[in-house]
């Protein structure tokens, strides 16, 4: 028999709750001070979320549970913090399952209809969750060259505008894709990420964004942000535009990418890729990028029966 006691003092459950994010984002190649700067980001995140610990059978502690609500348009979504057993205390995974159950029991109760759980390692209990999106990450010991007669020159002020309309749109298409918004939604938070995050245009600081070129012919676009985490630079994108896709020109830009990280001082290099999107996540995979977290999401009935 698996029990809950609720743990109303954070200090009971968010430490062992940072420390397991800690290692697992090392354990995926995030250099140190990033995994502890995003470490502290969840648990910020996490504040106002309800936390139980997971009793044996004899009321031993055994883990802990961590749930919470988010509202999005007037729409709620659960969501699970964390789920951890030790491992040597739940061999056969039953306490971990009975918490799952519990989790997704007291989302229902709430009126939420969808389930998203961001696990930093793989799960088996959620291995059934549709991948909503994904973060990659690769640590750049040799930053790949890209072939020769690829080069990369500063976006212009003229070009902006286009690319700016470009962006949004394809962003909005992505989120529609993945699952978890609709096209109401999506173009809502796209306009409202890129006015955020490119407050200044092509001058908005630790930012770079390039066009890409193939024999003097631009080809594609990047948008990268440096310093995103302590030595980690994030690619919002390195797009390689449709006419020149399937000619390699993938790899060139996550080469190009790669340099421009280097050349800024970052370690390392960091992605979003959207579920749905194979093409993209084929790609970071052969070209070295690991999973450094993923956002799974399922459906709730409208019953709190399970």
């Amino acid at each position: 028999m698996t029990d809950f006691a609720f743990l109303d003092t954070p200090s009971d459950w968010q430490p062992g709750y940072r420390q397991r994010l800690v290692d697992a984002y090392r354990a995926s190649g995030l250099p140190g001070p990033a995994a502890t700067e995003l470490a502290a980001e969840a648990v910020k995140q996490s504040g106002s979320w309800t936390a139980a610990a997971i009793l044996d059978d004899d009321g031993h502690r055994i883990g802990q549970v961590v749930v919470g609500l988010s509202e999005r348009q007037g729409t709620s979504t659960g969501r699970i913090g964390e789920l951890w057993t030790d491992p040597a205390r739940d061999v056969q995974g039953v306490h971990r399952r009975a918490a799952h159950a519990w989790a997704r029991r007291w989302c229902a109760e709430r009126g939420t209809r969808q389930l998203v759980v961001r696990l930093a390692a793989p799960d088996e209990v959620f291995a059934d969750y549709p991948v909503r999106a994904q973060n990659r990450i690769k640590v750049l010991t040799a930053p790949a060259e890209p072939p020769a007669g690829v080069t990369y020159r500063p976006m212009t002020e003229d070009e902006y505008p286009a690319w700016l309309a470009a962006g949004e749109k394809r962003y909005a298409a992505d989120m529609v894709r993945a699952g978890s918004w609709t096209p109401e939604q999506a173009r809502q938070k796209a306009g409202e990420d890129y006015r955020t995050l490119l407050p200044e245009g092509v001058a908005t600081p630790d930012t770079t964004l390039v066009v890409l070129q193939a024999g003097g012919e631009p080809i594609g676009n990047g948008w990268l942000r440096h310093g995103y985490l302590p030595g980690v630079t994030f690619g919002y994108s390195l797009l390689v535009h449709p006419e020149f896709r399937g000619r390699g020109h993938g790899r060139s830009a996550m080469a190009v990418g790669e340099q421009i990280t280097a050349a800024v001082g970052d370690e390392a290099l960091m992605f979003n890729v959207f579920g749905g999107n194979e093409v993209a996540m084929s790609l970071y995979t052969a070209v070295g990028y690991s999973v450094l977290e993923e956002t799974r999401a399922d459906e709730l009935p409208p019953s709190t029966e399970h």
